[in-house]
């Protein structure tokens, strides 16, 4: 079971999430596609956001910019103080018990706690709140990561044969026996996270391939290069733009949802 001890070790001594989204081709790809969707979904601005699991602020400092009213929840305190002094309003704490009155938010994005909540009861917990705390007809928004990522990602980097066994594990139980880098992880299936949703009380539940087939490219040369400057082959045509216009293309065609490894979810409260 993750604690938060685990949450708080891995965001704190081994994981800049500051960075994550700014510092790799795949970040930078899903930062990209995540405005997209809040775009495509949310009201106009001014409207009232709450951004759970949102960590340092990165998606509320972007939607703060756009002229939306922020509120960020987080559990890891060193994300709150950065948050904070990227002028969010931030507060620690959990998604299971939010802080907020009934009915307060336009809007709400769930990023994290749908894959730091290992027990499907405390996603439903988690989920039943940004429900409470959002206007009839508001959207909720969250990321989820896919069961298949691990199978993909791994025979990519023609290391399938060393992880076949974490790679097994994920796919029949959805989560990882290695958690050495990460506090545990839920990996989830398309039908699991729109019945989740749908379960939760959730209406019209639209699932987006976040990063998209695109994705795997941007995996690769990552992977390859390690933050190296890319060569001038590599260079033109960009290769973040390849990735975001493919996974664009397959927002049109919800079968190529389970080829992201990344899940983006939204529904609307009735």
């Amino acid at each position: 079971m993750t604690t938060q001890a685990d949450i708080e070790s891995h965001y704190t001594d081994r994981h800049d999430e500051a960075s994550r989204l700014r510092s790799t081709l795949k970040g930078r790809l899903e930062l990209a596609r995540v405005q997209d969707l809040l775009t495509r979904y949310l009201p106009e601005p001014p409207a009232e956001v709450a951004d759970i699991g949102g960590g340092p602020g990165i998606h509320a400092s972007w939607l703060k910019e756009r002229g939306y009213s922020v509120e960020l929840l987080d559990p890891v305190q060193h994300h709150v103080d950065q948050a904070t002094a990227a002028g969010i309003s931030a507060v620690q704490g959990d998604a299971r018990r939010l802080p907020w009155d009934n009915e307060y938010f336009d809007a709400v994005l769930l990023a994290g706690p749908m894959y730091h909540l290992p027990e499907a009861a405390d996603r439903r917990l988690a989920l039943r709140e940004a429900i409470r705390v959002i206007r009839p007809g508001g959207f909720v928004a969250v990321i989820a990561i896919n069961r298949a990522a691990n199978l993909i990602g791994s025979t990519l980097a023609n290391k399938l044969l060393l992880r076949r066994g974490v790679v097994t594990d994920i796919l029949e139980t959805g989560f990882s026996p290695d958690n050495e880098r990460m506090a545990q992880t839920t990996y989830h299936t398309t039908t699991q996270l729109r019945t989740e949703l749908t379960n939760a009380g959730l209406r019209a539940v639209t699932l987006h391939g976040l990063t998209g087939p695109g994705g795997w490219l941007t995996v690769t040369i990552d992977a390859h290069f390690q933050g190296e400057p890319l060569p001038e082959s590599l260079r033109e045509p960009d290769p973040l733009q390849t990735a975001l216009d493919c996974s664009r293309i397959a927002d049109g065609f919800p079968e190529l949802v389970p080829s992201s490894s990344l899940l983006f979810a939204v529904g609307q409260r009735a």
